[in-house]
């Protein structure tokens, strides 16, 4: 399918700064990790601190929110994969009006991720990834501009910059978005469980699309510019099977978190062009290595892997800041299965070196979605259902 592609205005990671005013609701507070590192001099550099991490409940009572992003003056914004929006501020959690008929809801696909636009102060723009009805009574998954009012209780829909994600059942549907520091928009999108998907390149499904906010065109060095085909002319990368997170580390690399199948979830570095070896075919055989290197050409193996079992993960997000001591420029990546965030490690050269799992995360069940608050704090949204989920914030404390 063609997608529909308008225009939308330039957008990047919004970076003013976090009011100091955010009350809490619930504080859990613990010590990072299980076993601390000592150290051999009475006096600690940042790097090698091991800091106490404070969790605080900030919005309670949620059901299965999807994704959160902070906006302005101490505001988030928080989807839930249901299809209800809302927004939190000193304390207080208020439903937004949002039109339910632009919501297609199934399974694992629903109203996903968020982007915020760089001039949202005067524009109040912000885009979602969510499953959507198609004429004729079909459904995808897509890319949509809105405009919430002034007084923050409605959004409009104020343009559709990408359709014709695949989506079936709703299993397997995606969708992460990303702006990165030069003002691209990164997709992650799901194959949709249909095993052709990931390699066939006019396909949109299994992917991680760019596109240029500024007039909504694939991203102009993109690897299959000069294709014919519309659809490919969006792929940066393909291969993958269920990408959950999207992640810039500082200093600019380009970084997927996706779902295996039984084994081996996967954190991959995106490169221009790479294939991520994600084949299930003939049908959909599950059985299949989430890197096939039997197929054609070359594939790029993950740079990690979970082995059996897998964990689920999720949302991710680099930490940066000094006071984040030994996990400062680590990978966060959430698990929903495994009910954790790993701070992961890599190298300069984007090899694993190792990783960190604080107990005080582990208590909380399945974690989807990390995002960073302006002053370097952690925002993680909890997916376990039933009315009693939550927006977490986590802060080092010493």
């Amino acid at each position: 399918m063609r997608p529909l592609v308008l225009a939308v205005s330039g957008l990047v990671c919004l970076t003013t700064a976090l009011t100091s005013s955010l009350p809490a609701q619930s504080t859990d507070a613990g010590h990072a990790d299980s076993a601390r590192t000592p150290s051999d001099s009475a006096v600690r550099t940042s790097a090698t601190t091991v800091p106490t991490l404070r969790v605080t409940r900030m919005a309670t009572g949620l059901n299965q929110p999807w994704d959160v992003k902070y906006t302005r003056s101490g505001r988030l914004l928080i989807t839930e994969r249901s299809g209800r929006l809302f927004t939190w501020r000193l304390g207080k959690l208020r439903p937004v009006s949002f039109p339910a008929s632009t919501v297609w809801t199934s399974g694992e696909t629903g109203l996903m991720s968020m982007a915020i636009d760089r001039d949202y102060n005067q524009t109040r723009r912000f885009l979602t990834c969510q499953g959507s009805p198609t004429a004729g009574g079909g459904h995808d998954v897509r890319v949509l501009e809105w405009r919430l009012n002034t007084a923050a209780t409605a959004a409009t829909l104020t343009r559709t910059l990408l359709t014709g994600l695949p989506s079936v059942t709703g299993r397997h549907g995606g969708c992460r978005l990303l702006m990165t520091s030069v003002g691209q928009l990164l997709v992650g999108t799901g194959d949709a469980a249909t095993g052709t998907n990931p390699q066939d390149l006019t396909s949109l499904g299994g992917k991680v699309l760019r596109l240029n906010p500024s007039n909504g065109a694939p991203w102009s060095t993109n690897p299959f510019i000069s294709s014919s085909n519309a659809n490919q002319r969006y792929v940066l990368t393909y291969g993958h099977r269920n990408v959950q997170g999207l992640a810039q580390r500082p200093g600019g690399t380009l970084w997927s978190v996706e779902h295996g199948t039984t084994r081996d979830d996967e954190v991959n570095q995106l490169g221009g062009g790479h294939n991520y070896g994600w084949n299930p075919v003939p049908g959909y055989d599950e059985s299949k290595p989430m890197t096939d290197h039997n197929l054609d050409g070359t594939q790029t193996s993950a740079k990690w892997s979970s082995g059996s079992p897998t964990v689920a993960t999720s949302g991710a997000a680099w930490v940066t800041g000094d006071k984040w001591g030994v996990y400062g420029n680590m990978l966060a990546v959430a698990a929903l299965k495994g009910e954790r965030v790993m701070f992961m490690r890599f190298n300069k050269a984007g090899a694993y070196v190792g990783m960190r799992t604080p107990t005080v995360l582990t208590k909380y069940g399945r974690l989807r979605s990390i995002s960073r608050l302006p002053n370097g704090n952690l925002m993680i949204t909890t997916a376990n259902g039933g009315g009693n989920d939550s927006v977490l914030k986590v802060e080092p404390v010493g």
